[in-house]
């Protein structure tokens, strides 16, 4: 796609800060209590109303049994308290523990969205044009300028991608055909984004660049066949093909002819943050290596790297979210807790209420149910439910963030007023190191 886009120029800084506000901009709602009592879209009522039914639907059976028979199914009040303490104690730390995971979600995005405009401000400031190599040059040329430029909005769409992709990661959206942010990585990124075989060979070092397949390979130490992945399972730890406690960690590499590589026969599943965290990593080592630092010094390169590092903490942080469900078996409990409590609850209620006490009975089974409905909801944050947390938005306003950086504010060599023509993005030879 051809893009050229031309930056008008800004008298002054205080011009760019006085620009008016965007309409996307969340503004606070005022506080009403009735539309929220009388609200049934958004709240845990749907997920609820078939167990607050069949609850209620009990307790009518049950005063009709008590006025229309003569079987005496009349419980002492002294059964509803002792379950009422357990069943209280159990619902407060399950939609506590529910909430702390969806606070944890929230805190790992946002500092995730912290370290994301960190990085895109100090490479957009800091990566400059390599020193001059020569005394005539005192200045780089435009058309240096220009690819430099190009590099550093290569690195900030790569940035913008990687929050996108760390919300596909977490809801199992595998595949980058069907990802937005595909849209702006380089056909390198795209094609190792489809990774979906299994792989067939190891790669075996002989020399720099020898190959063959584990069939092939011999153990370095002893010089023996290495045992297949079928039989390997006999050799124990001081069998004559196994490795045992005498076993060097170190070999001479000199007199080592062949090296094994043990990879996995499971298919290689892309993991698409991390492929693009990689490329971060590579593309601000090759602005070291091409001089582009050299004004900050290696603490503005550490301070790069130790972003990237800290946007994949996050990434791990929220995976541990994601991926620790809450045990089943409290859940199972906890349900059937507030079921016995609730169809216990009639028996005792219908000696002095009659049909009285169904709307109590239905309006307690409400309480204790939809706080565990809430309780379910907001556990696991990163799905695209109502209740769950608003990814794409704060996706969108770090791109927006990302992308008014470069089409507003200044280079780190550029004065407050400036016109900037931004490079083709077909032009592949000025974006080479």
């Amino acid at each position: 796609m051809n893009r050229r886009t031309t930056i008008l120029p800004a008298e002054s800084i205080t011009r760019i800060i006085s620009m008016p506000l965007e309409e996307h901009r969340a503004v606070l709602r005022k506080y009403s209590w009735l539309p929220d009592v009388l609200r049934i879209d958004g709240s845990v009522i749907p997920h609820i109303l078939g167990p607050v039914l069949t609850v209620t639907i009990f307790a009518v059976g049950i005063a009709a049994v008590d006025r229309h028979t003569d079987l005496d199914i009349r419980l002492s009040n002294n059964v509803v308290p002792l379950l009422s303490v357990v069943v209280g104690l159990i619902l407060v730390f399950r939609n506590g523990t529910s909430y702390d995971r969806y606070y944890e979600g929230r805190k790992d995005f946002a500092t995730l969205t912290s370290q994301t405009r960190n990085i895109a401000r100090l490479i957009w400031i800091n990566v400059a044009p390599p020193p001059p190599t020569t005394a005539d040059s005192s200045q780089p040329s435009a058309k240096v300028q220009r690819k430099v430029t190009k590099l550093k909005i290569r690195a900030l769409r790569l940035l913008i991608a990687f929050p996108r992709s760390v919300v596909h990661h977490l809801r199992k959206e595998n595949g980058s055909d069907s990802q937005e942010e595909t849209r702006i990585l380089t056909e390198q990124l795209r094609d190792r984004a489809r990774i979906d075989t299994y792989r067939k060979h190891s790669r075996a070092g002989t020399g720099a660049s020898g190959y063959g397949t584990v069939s092939e390979l011999t153990s370095p130490v002893r010089g023996k066949e290495t045992p297949s992945r079928s039989n390997s399972s006999e050799c124990t730890a001081t069998g004559a093909n196994g490795v045992n406690q005498e076993t060097p960690l170190l070999v001479d590499v000199e007199r080592q002819e062949e090296v094994e590589i043990h990879i996995s026969d499971h298919p290689l599943i892309p993991n698409m943050p991390l492929t693009i965290a990689h490329e971060l990593t590579r593309m601000i080592w090759k602005f070291k290596r091409a001089g582009m630092l050299d004004t900050v010094g290696p603490a503005g390169t550490t301070a790069m790297m130790v972003s990237v590092q800290t946007m994949v903490d996050m990434l791990t942080a929220m995976e541990r979210v994601s991926n620790t469900p809450i045990p089943a078996s409290y859940g199972i409990h906890l349900k059937q807790c507030v079921t016995l409590y609730l169809f216990a609850l009639p028996f005792t209620m219908v000696k002095d209420m009659g049909y009285g006490m169904i709307p109590i009975v239905t309006v307690v089974a409400f309480t204790l149910m939809g706080i565990e409905g809430i309780a379910n909801q907001i556990e696991m944050p990163f799905g695209k439910d109502m209740d769950d947390l608003p990814l794409e938005k704060y996706c969108d306003e770090m791109q927006r963030d990302i992308e008014y950086v470069m089409d507003y504010l200044p280079q780190g060599d550029e004065e407050d007023g400036f016109m900037r023509d931004m490079p083709q993005e077909d032009d592949d030879d000025a974006v080479t190191f």
